[in-house]
């Protein structure tokens, strides 16, 4: 390795590290002021950590059961990014692997679906659940996650770039049932696809506000971000400051959590392709 190389090794590792110091920054940010009372948050700015965090935490626990609301937002979350990450598997799957009339119009409908904001629809489909009495229920956050079209989207491109049509006509050469390719030959190449749009949509799922709070009219039902959002209408906000960003800290675990899991994928998937033979 040249001087040069080594120099512009070193460079790129400086910047790369600044990146990460960048990224942490706000992480580091939101502990420590989980440990300060509002009045610090407001006056000063500061990296070393306070000690008013179990004033914080008794103030939580006054408005709500932070423990309750996590729980309530894993009911919705999980089944909702499962059903997300295998429905949009295999319609992405069927898109891509399969030459029929309609494909295209079909993926044409996907990209329009996916240019349309949910909120329009907020009114009539809560119409919807009042006549299915699904009103204060888990049902309509989490069925409706099976229609993804941005998931979908993203994991057939991804299939075009990482599967070949043969695999799957050697599959059915072989005897090989539709449902036995696409569990045993496509799912196993489309992990990492599935894996990266999991960890969008478990996020997506865990910080969902505005359909739950439509949805949902009872206390006890609350999702995560419902809850905190009672504690950010308090009248005293400036006291709740601290309170507010300890529950945003303990709010993040389970999104670091999910992501840890994932990533390997995510890793493999960037480095299958840097090795050939």
């Amino acid at each position: 390795m040249t001087t040069g190389d080594k120099i512009k090794k070193t460079i790129i590792y400086i910047l790369l590290t600044l990146l990460a110091a960048a990224c942490m920054f706000p992480f580091l940010l939101m502990m420590v002021n989980a440990t300060r009372d509002g009045v610090e948050i407001t006056r000063s700015f500061t990296l070393i950590p306070s000690t008013h965090i179990k004033e914080n935490w008794e103030t939580v626990f006054s408005f709500f059961n932070l423990f309750k609301g996590m729980w309530n937002s894993l009911k919705v979350a999980v089944p909702a990014t499962l059903l997300t990450a295998y429905f949009s598997a295999m319609t992405a799957y069927g898109l891509a692997m399969y030459k029929f009339r309609g494909n295209k119009l079909i993926f044409t409908a996907i990209l329009v679906f996916m240019m349309i904001p949910g909120q329009l629809s907020l009114i009539g489909f809560y119409n919807l659940c009042t006549k299915l009495k699904l009103v204060n229920s888990y049902i309509p956050l989490i069925i409706p996650a099976i229609a993804a079209p941005g998931t979908v989207f993203f994991l057939r491109q991804y299939i075009l770039s990482v599967m070949s049509p043969s695999l799957v006509e050697a599959a059915r050469i072989d005897g090989a049932s539709e449902l036995y390719s696409f569990h045993r030959i496509a799912l196993p190449i489309m992990s990492p696809g599935i894996a990266t749009m999991s960890i969008m949509a478990f996020i997506g799922n865990w910080n969902n506000y505005l359909l739950p709070m439509i949805i949902l009219n009872k206390n006890e039902k609350f999702t995560l971000p419902v809850m905190m959002a009672t504690l950010k209408a308090s009248t005293d906000i400036q006291r709740n400051q601290g309170a507010i960003y300890l529950a945003v800290a303990i709010s993040v675990i389970p999104i670091l959590i999910v992501f840890c899991f994932c990533s390997k994928y995510i890793i493999s998937s960037i480095s299958a392709g840097s090795v050939k033979e």
